[in-house]
């Protein structure tokens, strides 16, 4: 038995994710841009800026098809679904995406070893919930203990990583599944606002799971820093209403972060400069966040590939995404020192400095 110590290093063991079936990237842009017929000129710039967004894909339960009722015919012209309706899709699907998830970390005998599950979704709530559907969908044992971090947004997987830390150096013998989960296409809404139908094109549905324990291999959890910027609190919001949840995201996101990110770089990065940090795990919440990282850190292109990648391939899976970042270092054997980050409500940029293993 190993005895409490707070020199024990937490690692991330393993990542898996997972997404739903249906690439809704394309049958979202036409039906987008349907909503602008009154408004050329608006329509023309969607056009223009979903060209520049990054995304050539996103995943969802929603089927562009409209196969049984779904997809584009979830959100009809004139008739969107209520707050109820969104939930009871929630209810039907996060279990399933969350057991897909799970079960590719391949956890064998391994699953009667866990002690501890976190879960971070700021989408969809039912009680009894997604951590008791995990619990029984995924045989885990009976006795494990639950965390729910709820509603923090895109920032939430750094914070269920930072308590997954806490937990394997206060009980060495802990091993924490974290699983980051969100269906953000649930929340679309009907409108011709240009901005909000922006950042509508950004969102999809994903989950990643990982396992965090005292073995050592994999990403070793070094250290944690939240920086909240002051008066920044309009920024991002994300509010339930009767139509679904609404959210703000302001154009003001990717200058504030850049300011943020230049200001704080000497505590986020513990006085290393950004040129000693090898891998960069950065939470993909936009092309344009993606580009102020790297001009606040001064780091060549290179160096966000994985999170341009992930943008690319996924979009904004909300609290999952920085996770599928970690997982391309993970699965790449990449080496050496590391910085992850994601921003959300606050504003706020939670930042984590790791080892990656190999």
């Amino acid at each position: 038995m190993l005895s409490p110590n707070n020199s024990t290093t937490a690692y991330i063991n393993r990542i898996a994710t997972a997404v739903p079936t249906h690439d809704v990237h394309n049958g979202f842009l036409d039906f987008a841009h349907s909503l602008f017929d009154n408004d050329r000129r608006a329509g023309r710039l969607f056009k223009r800026m979903a060209a520049l967004s990054g995304i050539d894909h996103r995943y969802s339960y929603l089927s562009p098809q409209g196969d049984a009722g779904e997809g584009v015919a979830f959100y009809r012209r004139g008739d969107f679904p209520d707050t109820s309706t969104r939930m009871k899709r929630f209810e039907q699907w996060s279990p399933l995406l969350a057991q897909q998830a799970v079960e590719r970390l391949e956890l064998g005998d391994d699953r009667e070893n866990i002690t501890h599950l976190l879960i971070t979704c700021c989408t969809g709530f039912s009680a009894p919930g997604l951590d008791l559907e995990i619990v029984e969908r995924c045989g885990l044992p009976s006795s494990v203990e639950r965390t729910m971090v709820g509603f923090m947004g895109c920032y939430a997987a750094i914070n269920a990583l930072k308590l997954a830390r806490h937990i394997v150096r206060s009980e060495p013998n802990a091993r924490v599944l974290v699983v980051n989960l969100e269906l953000c296409t649930l929340h679309f809404k009907e409108t011709a606002e240009l901005d909000q139908i922006l950042s509508f094109l950004l969102f999809a549905d994903g989950c990643a799971a990982c396992v965090v324990s005292a073995d050592p291999g994999g990403i070793a959890l070094d250290s944690f820093r939240a920086v909240i910027v002051p008066g920044t609190g309009e920024l991002i919001t994300w509010h339930i209403r009767d139509f679904g949840f609404d959210m703000v995201l302001s154009g003001q996101v990717p200058g504030t972060i850049y300011d943020a990110l230049r200001d704080s770089s000497d505590e986020i990065l513990a006085g290393a400069p950004p040129a000693a940090i090898d891998l960069w795990a950065i939470h993909p919440g936009g092309r344009t966040v993606l580009d102020a990282v790297q001009r606040a850190f001064q780091l060549a292109p290179a160096a966000l590939e994985n999170s341009r990648e992930v943008l690319r391939r996924y979009g904004n899976m909300s609290s999952a995404t920085v996770m599928f970042v970690l997982e391309r270092l993970l699965n790449s054997a990449a080496r050496g020192s590391g910085c992850a980050m994601a921003f959300g409500p606050g504003l706020t940029a939670e930042t984590m400095l790791f080892r990656a293993a190999g």
